[in-house]
This record gives C-alpha cells, sequence and structure tokens, in this order.
C-alpha cells in the first residue's frame, strides 16, 4: 500500500497505476479526501536541478492540526525549523543525510530521499479515502483516476487536475494535448539490468514489467547521453521497493554505476 514518486516524473498509485507527469507547480500528492475533516495532506513541488533534472524542491504535509515543511537537509514545523529527531502529538520526523522520514501514528509513513523520489505508505483504513496524484486507494487500477463516469483522461490531464491553486504562483500547466513520448527502444538493457544477480529476490515481489518500461523512458529521454539520473533513479527505486516489499536487494551499485 504504497504510492511513490520518483526520477523523471513518474508515479505509481496505491492501485499499481504507473504514469508520467512533468508538471512543476504544487500539487496534491495524497490526501484524505473524506468531506468533513481531513486528517492528513501531502503537497508536493518539483524543479529542475542544476543539470537539468527534476528534483522535489519542498514537501508540505498537513497532519491533523500540525504543519511540516520539508526541504533537503531542512525541517519546519508549524513556521519553526526543528532539529530531528522530533516528536510531537503522534508524529515522529526523523532525517539524515540521505532520508527525511516522518511516521505519523494516524496511519501514515513518508520516506522522502531529498532528491527525486518520495514513498508514502498508509494504513487502509484509508482505502476509497484518498485523492491527488496517489488516486483513490480503492484497489482497482485505472478506475476512478483515468476513467470515472464523466470521462477518461491522459496522465496530463489528470496531473493538472490535482494542482493546488496559490494566487501568485507562476507556473504553466503541462500540455494536455501533447503526446507522452513513446519509447520502444533500450528493452534488453532495462531487462538486463533489473533482472540482475542482485534482484533475485525482488522478482517475484514487484511487477518487473512496470519497472522496465520506466526504466526505457527515462533512457528514451536522455538521447544517449551516459547521464546517472537517466539509468539509476528507476533501478534506485526498484530496489527501495523490493526492501519495501521485504526483499533483500544484493549489492548493485559499483564503483563505476550509479
Amino acid at each position: 500500500y504504497v504510492c511513490s514518486t520518483w526520477g523523471n516524473n513518474h508515479f505509481k498509485t496505491f492501485d499499481g497505476d504507473v504514469f508520467q507527469f512533468p508538471g512543476f507547480c504544487e500539487y496534491n500528492f495524497v490526501s484524505d479526501c473524506r468531506e468533513a475533516y481531513k486528517e492528513f495532506s501531502v503537497h508536493i513541488q518539483r524543479a529542475l536541478n542544476s543539470n537539468g533534472h527534476p528534483e522535489i524542491q519542498y514537501i508540505l504535509v498537513k497532519i491533523k492540526d500540525i504543519m511540516v515543511y520539508l526541504k533537503p537537509n531542512l525541517v519546519v514545523v508549524d513556521g519553526r525549523i526543528v532539529k530531528t529527531p522530533y516528536y510531537s502529538s503522534g508524529v515522529l520526523i526523523e532525517s539524515n543525510e540521505i532520508y527525511t522520514k516522518i511516521n505519523a501514528k494516524l496511519g501514515m509513513t513518508l520516506m522522502w530521499n531529498q532528491q527525486d523520489a518520495l514513498m508514502v505508505e498508509l494504513d487502509n483504513k484509508f482505502n476509497n479515502h484518498t485523492c491527488g496524484l496517489c488516486g483513490d486507494y480503492n484497489g482497482i487500477q485505472i478506475y476512478n483516476e483515468f476513467i470515472n463516469e464523466d470521462a477518461s483522461y491522459n496522465s496530463i490531464t489528470y496531473g493538472n487536475m490535482q494542482k493546488i491553486n496559490k494566487p501568485n504562483a507562476k507556473c504553466e500547466d503541462p500540455d494536455e494535448t501533447q503526446a507522452l513520448p513513446s519509447c520502444n527502444e533500450h528493452r534488453d538493457e532495462c531487462q538486463r539490468l533489473l533482472t540482475s544477480p542482485a534482484f533475485a529476490d525482488c522478482r517475484l515481489r514487484l511487477n518487473l514489467e512496470m519497472y522496465i518500461q520506466a526504466c526505457m523512458q527515462d533512457k528514451c529521454a536522455c538521447n544517449g547521453k551516459e547521464d546517472s539520473f537517466c539509468l539509476c533513479s528507476t533501478i534506485s527505486e526498484y530496489s527501495r521497493q523490493c526492501s519495501h516489499a521485504g526483499g533483500r536487494p544484493g549489492e548493485w551499485r559499483t564503483q563505476n554505476f550509479c
């Protein structure tokens, strides 16, 4: 029951749909969307880093009445910079050089690598109650995210619908009429990397094809530049998700790879 985003604007919903959405506004990543009282919300905003790659610039988390603002190496709670580990009314925030983690007693865990990758795990008591880029958590792929009674949406339209409207924010919505680049190359390389012996324990735990497709899209987007972001971000995500699913990925990084 994990929703994640990583690398080149990839998203995976709680229900297992994988899509790309290249927006640079502030978006509702996941919120409790029952009408009366929202127990939590998570907003994110991406920007391009100095290498021209999308990274998460900040994350805004509201848990009951606590407001947490995260940037790399910075945790702000209710407007005050705090040292971690920080604990207050059912919310524990921990961070080191590599990860920031929030554990909320109401049934949410959030993990951010302070760069491109964010993962949120939710208690199944929130089934059917969420909205945002992570979807409605109803256990059914496509339905109610990309297809509902009124219409079917592509991933750009769906992403744009999750924008948080801020009166003075300057950010362009990605164009909904442009087709996302399709990619049919690099399958062999991506498959070879993701089925290496280091990931033997992951094959049966995850949907391999989904990560092969994401890896292919990354390689196509990089147009043959030997850029570690293109190659490593999806493999890193596969490794993280495998660990999270109880697998034990072996040592796959080397001196000259990722």
